[in-house]
């Protein structure tokens, strides 16, 4: 990953992933949310309001992947020093809380007519609430010191105490009692869920995988931009103070 360590050769191949990863998104979310609003069937118990799955579960899904994945940038940024490791996980972090937000919320609008409540202090519900705070807490640590440098290695250093909190969300329904139903797609004897629903959920999870790498990159080169005219214009006031 070293050779995408210089900026200039990242841009370019930015460049040429961004238009096919939001050409992507933009198709698969047209034809994830008509799959699953209009062709998909109803649930035999849970009616029409199974299809806030079709949104909850890949945010779920996006959640954890993001901040897996800025846990490893972390890692890459302390041992390894790379340069763009840092600069993902802070393009990063609004997207997956984002992404922890929207899961919390359909979870909420889901759990209402099928448990009887908005909220519970539930093992699923209370760790995935955990990791929107890891998100929050990572945002605001990295902004928090005058040195860039101190809070990007704060930000990291939680960011990889925090990522145990990645199993208990997806083991949560196996080790304790819980109202959350246990997986339906990624567990041993594969996906119990049929077809008819399978392939909805999975096309709106290519979306908002898709999606996630055509802003991320935006993000990753506004943050590269920022970064050049911050340093032209200390060059200019180191210039100006001689």
């Amino acid at each position: 990953m070293h050779r995408f360590a210089n900026p200039a050769r990242f841009l370019r191949l930015a460049a040429l992933i961004l238009p096919w990863a939001a050409g992507l998104a933009v198709v698969c979310f047209a034809a994830g949310l008509y799959m699953a609003l209009l062709d998909s069937p109803a649930d035999y118990q849970q009616g029409q309001t199974v299809r806030i799955m079709y949104i909850h579960v890949p945010a779920a899904w996006m959640a954890m992947f993001v901040y897996t994945s800025m846990a490893v940038a972390a890692a890459t940024a302390l041992v390894w020093k790379h340069p763009l490791a840092e600069v993902y996980a802070r393009a990063a972090a609004p997207l997956g809380a984002g992404f922890t937000l929207l899961c919390l919320v359909t979870g909420s609008l889901w759990g209402a007519p099928m448990w009887g409540t908005w909220w519970v202090w539930d093992a699923r519900l209370t760790s995935m609430l955990i990791l929107f705070f890891l998100y929050l807490g990572f945002m605001a640590l990295v902004n928090a010191f005058d040195d860039p440098e101190r809070g990007n290695r704060a930000g990291c250093i939680l960011l990889l105490v925090g990522v145990v909190n990645i199993p208990i969300i997806k083991f949560s329904v196996d080790w304790w009692n819980t109202l959350h139903q246990p997986a339906s797609v990624f567990r041993m004897g594969g996906p119990s869920i049929h077809p008819d629903m399978l392939w909805p959920l999975a096309v709106m999870a290519i979306a908002f995988k898709a999606y996630f790498v055509a802003v991320v990159i935006v993000r990753i080169r506004s943050e590269l931009v920022a970064r050049k005219i911050q340093a032209l214009r200390l060059t200019q006031v180191a210039s100006a103070a001689e």
